[in-house]
């Protein structure tokens, strides 16, 4: 018989840690909130018929944000054989709140209780048999990130879910909202005895959306108790509710719970947070250490000795050096075959056009790298707590700085995690500003460019500076957008700052893998497809085969060139690659390695040497014209997979196409400042 357990708890408690130990799954795991926003299904790997859901981090089950619903209304409606509640045991008074009411809605319940070996670190001790005794239903002590009494976990959830459901009525509340309760009860005739004690609960928290679904004669019995229970209250039975849990929760503490030491100690997140989040040194530090990310990514001076590659440059120069030889086997092998000119040309042009795309693999692999560490550091939740003051001053939230950090990798999960906000406007806004990020796939285009036009330049720098004007714009973006979208205030801000933590490095390796592999599989499969189309289209007209100058794709790309003569690169394989980004951004690097013709061994001696590279895209660009097409491919529409996660998060092709045509604009504008002022210099 199969069963199906969903994984329940706050945010940042260790539940996609979990899941990903249960099932080998490889779900994205960050030391900060709203990490999972969607619900995620896999197979318990030592057991095919136990399905198991992680479900998005809630803090409780009176949801205010989009993913806390996916969350309530799983557990609430779909009703799963059993819930695992994910309990942080160094925050057990807060983790226990989400726990009752789990328990109130009669669901068959297994309490973990996560991160034990940080509460042993402290000194402190939990009773778990003692909690299970009071609770009436098992506690299990774990270490998810070790997999730490997993088995007997499982083992307790796969009885709880195949047995009889227990009531779960534990006599959390005083005497009038219990006999409130019983008298809502009565008047219920549909469901279990858990689904109405929940929903008699619900309607003293006064959820109108319960309160809809009444029939007429129940609905004016049942307000009547409601609103006596509000007299009784002084108008306010949900807050007096919740106080009573709160009760309870501490009463619960004081018997399971030994502290070592009373009172507030002083941690050693602590410690760091008077530095990370002083006032003054936060930003700064911040500054200096995405710069330090990007050195050690693509510095070709790294720790500033002179010709010490930075690791990522070193390994771009074997991959690109391996993908050389490659091709000239592969040209070698073709000729001796006697392969006709047209299947020469199409592979040696495929592979050139891939090859200036996987040549870039192992930078985005060590940024990710760096990036995944600092985010499962927990230092990342502490610049999304440092950006809510400037973010606040712009119109949004520093909640809105975790989908833009996450747009760093890829804009579709960005996308989605936006559903964290709580209010619409800031949500639109955060939607519409995200793809101003560089994502992996936008990071060759500007190495591409830093190695060709910029070598006697910190290329460095000229990363950092892009990745620096996307940022500018987006904030600039919110305030503008603030200004013109109607809605309410800006949504308060309180997060969880998690304790920082060594992460481990098998969570650092999956998140950067993850990453890699998708820029991999695009490599393989979209570009490659991409590479033919343009392959055909630059080889052909209506006459057969021909020149590149006098082919479909040279017509097209004259056709519109014109746009972009203000931008300062009015060349038509400029303007074609800017239309192939829109596929997928890596597309860009891609073309230009067909185009301009090889572009993957003039690129192994510049990442390796720091020689110039592709000289024929000197004769179309300038240095501030590479500046301006560079900013024009960071801001303007993003790939066609974002542009559908936009319309799905969105809910709308009006606000889609209002998201895409503010991205176009902006993009066009802050191309030509750029383009305009760094030819005051070039």
């Amino acid at each position: 018989m199969s069963y199906t357990i969903a994984l329940a708890g706050n945010p940042n408690c260790g539940k996609t840690t979990l899941f990903n130990e249960l099932t080998g799954s490889r779900q994205h795991v960050g030391n900060w909130p709203g990490v999972t926003v969607d619900k995620k299904e896999g197979t318990y790997k030592k057991n095919k018929e136990i399905n198991m859901l992680d479900l998005p981090g809630t803090y409780s089950l009176s949801p205010y944000s989009a993913e806390e619903i996916v969350a309530r209304d799983y557990i609430v409606k779909e009703k799963p054989d059993a819930v695992i509640n994910i309990v942080d045991g160094t925050s057990i008074e807060r983790n226990l709140y989400l726990t009752l009411q789990v328990l109130e809605t009669g669901i068959p319940t297994v309490v973990a209780m996560n991160m034990m070996d940080e509460v042993e670190n402290r000194g402190d001790k939990i009773d778990c048999q003692k909690l299970s005794q009071i609770l009436g239903v098992p506690v299990v002590p774990i270490v998810a990130r070790t997999g730490k009494g997993l088995d007997e976990l499982m083992k307790a959830a796969h009885k709880t879910a195949s047995g009889a459901r227990p009531s779960n009525q534990l006599l959390i509340f005083g005497d009038d909202i219990e006999q409130a309760i019983e008298e809502i009860k009565e008047h219920l005739t549909e469901g279990t005895p858990g689904d109405r004690q929940w929903t008699a609960i619900k309607l003293l928290e006064g959820d109108e959306v319960i309160a809809k679904t009444l029939e007429p004669a129940q609905a004016g019995t049942i307000q009547d108790i409601v609103d006596r229970m509000d007299s009784k209250c002084s108008g306010d039975t949900e807050a007096a509710i919740a106080d009573q849990r709160y009760q309870y929760i501490g009463q619960l503490v004081k018997k399971t719970v030994k502290k070592a030491q009373s009172g507030h100690v002083e941690t050693r997140s602590d410690k760091l947070d008077k530095i990370l989040t002083n006032r003054v040194l936060a930003l700064p530090i911040f500054a200096a250490v995405m710069y330090l990310l990007f050195a050690a990514t693509f510095s070709e001076n790294f720790l500033f000795i002179p010709g010490l590659p930075s690791p990522g440059v070193w390994l771009a120069g074997l991959v690109e050096t391996a993908w050389g030889a490659l091709t000239g086997l592969v040209e070698g092998g073709l000729t001796a075959v006697g392969a006709s000119g047209w299947a020469l040309g199409l592979v040696l042009s495929c592979m050139d056009g891939i090859g200036a795309v996987a040549g870039f693999l192992p930078l985005v692999l060590v940024l990710f790298l760096l990036l995944s560490f600092l985010e499962d550091s927990g230092y990342m939740a502490r610049v999304a707590f440092v950006m809510d003051r400037i973010f606040r001053r712009f119109g949004l939230s520093g909640r809105s700085f975790i989908p833009l950090l996450m747009g760093f990798g890829c804009s579709v999960p960005a996308l989605m995690a936006s559903r964290t906000l709580e209010n619409d406007k800031d949500r639109k806004i955060t939607m519409m500003i995200t793809p101003f990020m560089s994502c992996g796939a936008k990071l060759p285009i500007y190495l591409m460019f830093a190695v060709t036009l910029f070598v006697n330049s910190n290329q460095t720098m000229i990363v950092f500076g892009i990745y620096m004007i996307g940022l500018l714009a987006a904030v600039a973006s919110a305030f503008i957008l603030g200004k013109l979208l109607k809605g309410g205030e800006v949504s308060n801000f309180i997060m969880e700052l998690p304790a920082y933590r060594i992460p481990t490095l098998k969570s650092v390796l999956i998140h950067a893998w993850e990453k890699v592999k998708g820029f991999a599989v695009k490599a393989g499969t979209v570009i490659f497809g991409s590479t033919v189309l343009i392959w055909l289209l630059s080889s052909f007209n209506f006459s057969g085969m021909c020149e590149m100058e006098d082919s479909f794709l040279a017509s097209i790309g004259n056709a519109i060139k014109f746009i972009f003569i203000p931008l300062g690169f009015a060349d038509w394989r400029a303007s074609v690659g800017v239309v192939t980004g829109w596929i997928a951004k890596e597309n860009i690097v891609a073309t230009f390695g067909q185009l301009f013709g090889g572009v993957s061994d003039e690129v192994i001696e510049a990442v390796s040497a720091g020689e110039e590279a592709l000289p024929a895209i000197t004769s179309v660009f300038t240095p501030a014209a590479a500046w301006a097409y560079m900013t024009f491919n960071l801001l303007c529409m993003p790939c066609f997979a974002a542009v559908g996660a936009i319309k799905r998060e969105m809910g709308s092709w009006k606000w889609t196409l209002r998201a895409v045509g503010y991205q176009m604009l902006t993009a066009y504008i802050v191309a030509f400042v750029v383009y305009h002022l760094f030819g005051l210099f070039y």
